[in-house]
Parts: C-alpha cells; sequence; structure tokens
C-alpha cells in the first residue's frame, strides 16, 4: 500500500468539491481507495430502518473524499499546507512544508 499525507485524526482543509473551505479532523481513512471521512464535511443523508436499538428515520452521515481533494492544516498558523517527510533517528516524520514545524 503506498503512503498517504493525511492520518487518522488529523486536521484538514477541503481543497475541492461541494465542501469546499471545510475544516474537520480525519474520522476514518480508507487506503485502497484513497478515501477518508473528515467530520462535518460531505455530509450526505442516509435512510435507516427501525431495529430494536434504533427508531430509525433519516440521518446525516459523513461520506468519503478522495484524498486528493484535503490539505494538511498547518499547526502553527492554522492555514492550509503541503507535507514533506524527512528521515530522524532513522524514523520517517512529517513536517509542514509552510513552517517547518514537526506533525505528531
Amino acid at each position: 500500500m503506498k503512503k498517504l499525507h493525511i492520518k487518522k485524526g488529523d486536521k484538514v482543509k477541503v481543497i475541492a468539491g461541494s465542501s469546499k473551505g471545510t475544516v474537520g479532523s480525519v474520522l476514518e481513512i480508507f487506503p485502497e481507495k484513497s478515501r477518508a471521512v473528515v467530520e462535518g464535511a460531505s455530509m450526505v443523508k442516509k435512510h435507516t430502518k427501525p431495529t430494536n436499538d434504533n427508531p430509525g428515520g433519516i440521518n446525516e452521515i459523513a461520506a468519503p473524499i478522495h484524498i486528493s481533494n484535503l490539505m494538511l492544516v498547518d499547526p502553527k498558523d492554522g492555514t492550509a499546507t503541503r507535507i514533506g517527510r524527512k528521515s530522524v533517528d532513522g524514523k520517517s516524520i512529517r513536517y509542514s512544508k509552510k513552517s517547518g514545524e514537526t506533525i505528531k
């Protein structure tokens, strides 16, 4: 599998599509499809059937967005940034190209 520039829990900004400009955290990643679910972005309505523990109805859920439409938010100033990778003590770490700040 290829390495992706975002991980679960990262704060990202949507740069294309119907949710353009939305900032939220990544809830789930699908690396095989190169998609991610972002909190509050690409909301769709899902019709659920009632069950014993679920009343059913029409719920809004976040749909997956392609990774190419997301940019990581810089931890220093809160703007969208590209990321780079560098090796520190034999480990590959991500850093912001804008500020040079390392990203967890």
